[in-house]
């Protein structure tokens, strides 16, 4: 059930009501008795938590690891660039030294 925001156009009331989807809106405003209750339109509410399930740590970054000497972690070895000149094999070099016609 959704809470709604309603003013009072009389006397300039503002208050919050828990009602259904389907309720009618108020008419009467709770203060002054008269009617004038305008309902306005909501920002929404936050997003909230409940349980043990969720912790603020949870999505930091991870603590840096120590600063190593290169003995520590051997490096990754280099990937070849993807794309079209990647694909396509190389011709190799003819024998004595000429290029190929």
């Amino acid at each position: 059930m959704p809470t709604y925001e309603y003013v009072c156009s009389k006397c300039g009331h503002r208050f919050e009501k828990f009602q259904p989807m389907r309720a009618e809106p108020l008419r009467k405003c709770p203060k002054c008795a008269r009617a004038g209750l305008k309902r306005l339109i909501g920002g929404g509410a936050g997003l909230i938590f409940k349980g043990s399930g969720f912790y603020s740590t949870d999505y930091r970054r991870k603590a840096p690891e120590k600063a190593a000497g290169p003995e520590a972690k051997p490096a990754p070895e280099a990937k070849p660039a993807a794309g079209p000149a990647a694909a396509a094999p190389k011709a190799a070099p003819a024998p004595g030294g000429a290029s190929p016609a």
